[in-house]
């Protein structure tokens, strides 16, 4: 197969973007077995158009939930690269990381989406993969690495940091995935009691 080269430019990336956002709003709304000519329409383009930029209608998917996850987590990914300084305390940085990381991934369309690749993944194995480079991967590279600098300043004392991240995510994020996939997420009022006491639940053992 010929190398794919979409087009640049600015006004080829207006019109990506568009394609992307017409798209994530299509799949939400019909699943997977949207047409790419529903998708080209809400987009205002031609489906010339969004083959294009898009070769499959599983590339498509992909860039839709990059694009999610990009915006899901970014909050959380800057606050643990910049976080951490020693101006507030662990546990404070620690919960407003978690709190943003769990709001973002939270989100219904987030959720949504997450249920839509879970449902495809028999097929497409590559949304799978996918979510979990864009979304888990990157995120436990980034806990993990914020958790590092803490014990090298001797401010927690962890053997196994790849352990630590995922026991942190099993006590703050995990119910969220789980009841979200079947129901609506706990609410407001438990998500903070969730992250808060499984933030101090984390440093007490680790702290």
């Amino acid at each position: 197969m010929a190398e794919h080269r979409p087009p640049s430019g600015e006004r080829a990336e207006r019109k990506r973007l568009a394609i992307v956002r017409a798209a994530r709003t299509a799949f939400l709304r019909e699943g997977f077995e949207v047409s790419m000519d529903t998708i080209a329409a809400a987009a205002e383009v031609s489906k010339v158009t969004v083959y294009n930029h898009f070769r499959t209608k599983e590339e498509l998917f992909t860039a839709v939930v990059g694009a999610a996850l990009d915006e899901a987590l970014g909050e959380a990914l800057t606050l643990l690269e910049s976080g951490f300084d020693g101006g507030t305390t662990v546990r404070a940085d620690l919960i407003r990381a978690c709190r943003a990381w769990v709001g973002g991934l939270s989100h219904p369309d987030v959720l949504a989406l997450r249920n839509l690749v879970t449902g495809e993944i028999r097929r497409f194995p590559a949304l799978g993969e996918a979510w979990l480079e864009r979304g888990p991967k990157r995120f436990h590279a980034s806990i993990t690495a914020a958790l590092t600098r803490l014990v090298e300043r001797a401010e927690l004392k962890i053997p196994d940091l790849d352990l630590a991240a995922l026991q942190l995510s099993g006590l703050v994020l995990s119910p969220h995935q789980v009841y979200g996939a079947y129901g609506p997420p706990p609410g407001p009022e438990l998500t903070d009691r969730l992250i808060t006491h499984g933030v101090d639940m984390f440093l007490s053992y680790y702290g």
